[in-house]
């Protein structure tokens, strides 16, 4: 059972970054492919990225391509999201997930077991 902990959210102007962090307590995290998704509110979960266990062949949604990078140090049991040229779009609660793998498409919700309680991105325009 993983315990997903997000951190890095908080408060950016338009066109400003910020870096999200997720771990687990257990020191598991490198066996498993990690999503990244996003929700604002009245809107749907959306998958932003996903990084399996190797690190190689990330995904990433339309909507974030060329401004986000997702990255790992399984030496350090955590996953990045490094976000890029914000847009007040991007302002959502961001959730990290883990799952076998990742498909070659942008994340989907139901392929991912395990949760994080999410952290807040707001960007101001």
């Amino acid at each position: 059972q993983l315990h997903l902990v997000e951190s890095g959210g908080g408060l950016v102007q338009s066109g400003g970054s910020l870096r999200l962090s997720c771990g687990d307590s257990e020191s598991t995290l490198g066996y498993y492919g990690v999503g990244w998704f996003r929700q604002a509110p009245g809107k749907e979960r959306e998958g932003v990225s996903c990084i399996p266990p190797s690190g190689e062949t990330t995904v990433y949604a339309d909507s974030v391509k060329g401004r986000f990078t997702v990255s790992r140090d399984n030496a350090k049991n955590t996953v990045y999201l490094q976000m890029n040229s914000l847009k007040p779009e991007d302002t959502a609660v961001y959730y990290c997930a883990a799952a076998w793998g990742c498909g070659y498409y942008p994340p989907k919700p139901d392929e991912f077991d395990y949760w994080g309680q999410g952290t807040q991105v707001t960007v101001s325009s």
